[in-house]
């Protein structure tokens, strides 16, 4: 069983049953799955991204400068940061929202020691503004905070449950791994579960990924227990 645990969530899956925007229903059952973890001492770490609102790579041009687009959508995961760290709460989860842009009258601004802080006294560390720089996703972000908070591993949540050799959702001969290498997934075109970048820092650190299906019960606990859940890249 691992003891710190990043959990990498996208924008889409907080939209849930509407077609953008935030769904607090999704968020409570996400907040019930989560707590079946920390119940058993385990740490959280969230990285939430934004495009339930925004997606920088969709709004540049037209006018809109790349840099304006990325900011645009760093500050649309401090909103879902906020929201979601606000239905934690409330279900009965402790949690911080921090955030790795600038905003003190909304978000305390992440500091390694405040995020271990938070983490020591039992609360799940909610992080906006992905690494608070252009051109970098939040998936690099995840890979850099998992790094920075001493990550056991991290959990990328998805629609799918795991890897495959080609898109499950055009091809039917489609076949999951259930192991990966790192390099192999930097080195493969096919494989897109998350940015080149964000895989290559990865493997340079050795850092483990696993990644499987968010919307069924229990898996996030699973997972966390060492059970054979998704795909796992290491």
């Amino acid at each position: 069983m691992y003891k710190r645990v990043l959990l990498k969530l996208s924008g889409e899956q907080l939209q849930g049953q509407y077609e953008g925007g935030f769904d607090a229903e999704r968020a409570a059952w996400i907040a019930d799955e989560i707590k079946k973890t920390t119940d058993k001492g385990i740490e959280v770490v969230v990285m939430i991204g934004g495009g339930n609102y925004a997606r920088g790579a969709q709004l540049t041009g037209g006018g809109v400068q790349r840099v304006t687009a990325d900011n645009i959508g760093m500050l649309a995961t401090m909103m879902n940061a906020l929201a979601l760290a606000d239905v934690f709460n409330a279900s009965g989860l402790p949690a911080r929202a921090v955030t790795n842009i600038k905003a003190d009258q909304v978000a305390d601004q992440f500091t390694h020691r405040r995020a271990i802080s938070h983490l020591a006294k039992g609360r799940v560390v909610v992080v906006a503004g992905g690494i608070g720089r252009p051109y970098l996703t939040t998936d690099t972000a995840a890979v850099s905070l998992a790094l920075e908070l001493d990550c056991d591993v991290i959990l990328k949540a998805t629609k799918v449950d795991g890897v495959y050799d080609k898109d499950p959702a055009k091809y039917d001969d489609a076949t999951r791994y259930e192991t990966l290498r790192l390099v192999e997934a930097v080195e493969n075109p096919d494989i897109n579960v998350m940015d080149k970048a964000a895989i290559a820092l990865a493997y340079d650190h050795k850092q483990s990924i696993i990644v499987f299906e968010l919307l069924k019960d229990g898996n996030i606990s699973a997972v966390v227990a060492g059970e054979s859940v998704g795909t796992t890249i290491s």
